[in-house]
């Protein structure tokens, strides 16, 4: 019988995730006037939008996939979710993406969504799943880099594209890949190191 991650430190985290985009959401048009992350974010000093860009949705199906993202990622890995580190994690995330689109990808002069930092997510989940030695995390890993690498080689096809009304920003998902696996790898050093210094 499957059991889902029913604690409240194990959903909080993506259920305030997903809270704030729907009311970003209802709040349409008028959101993304103010809040979609552009690219002149730093000159215009609007330092806000590289957090709250990734919450705006283009329109009900792009908001639906991305809630249907995070919530089969707590499904997935809401084990070993933690309310305070899960919402440190995205928002670092979010930033860090932003930073990236605006430092290696000119091209990209308006964006809103939380499918890069959904990938994120997953390859954070993907080094927790290696830390603890399940073999699902090696096959995640595995179907995380062909999806995004497919996506750089050969975009994203026409017809999300066309469901969302908007281009995929398939850079972000590189990105935010990179960045989850970063921040995973960094977290489990740091676990690994409080662990050895316990037992000295």
């Amino acid at each position: 019988m499957i059991q889902f991650p029913t604690r409240p430190n194990q959903y909080l985290g993506p259920l305030i995730i997903g809270l704030i985009s729907v009311v970003a959401f209802l709040f349409e048009p008028m959101s993304s006037d103010y809040f979609a992350l552009e690219r002149s974010w730093w000159t215009q000093e609007d330092y806000y939008q590289i957090v709250t860009g990734h919450f705006l949705h283009t329109n009900f199906i792009h908001i639906l996939f991305n809630l249907l993202g995070l919530l089969l990622l707590w499904a997935l890995h809401g084990d070993d979710y933690e309310t305070v580190s899960y919402l440190a994690k995205f928002f670092l995330i979010c930033v860090a993406l932003s930073l990236c689109l605006y430092l290696f990808s000119e091209d990209v002069i308006w964006y809103v969504g939380l499918s890069g930092a959904i990938h994120g997510v997953f390859a954070l989940g993907c080094i927790r799943d290696l830390e603890n030695k399940l073999l699902s995390g090696w096959l995640l890993l595995i179907g995380l880099v062909l999806k995004v690498g497919n996506e750089q080689l050969n975009g994203a096809g026409s017809l999300m594209p066309d469901l969302i009304d908007a281009n995929v920003a398939v850079d972000s998902h590189l990105y935010g890949a990179i960045i989850g696996l970063l921040i995973g790898f960094a977290s489990l050093l740091r676990r690994r190191f409080l662990v050895h210094k316990a037992a000295i």
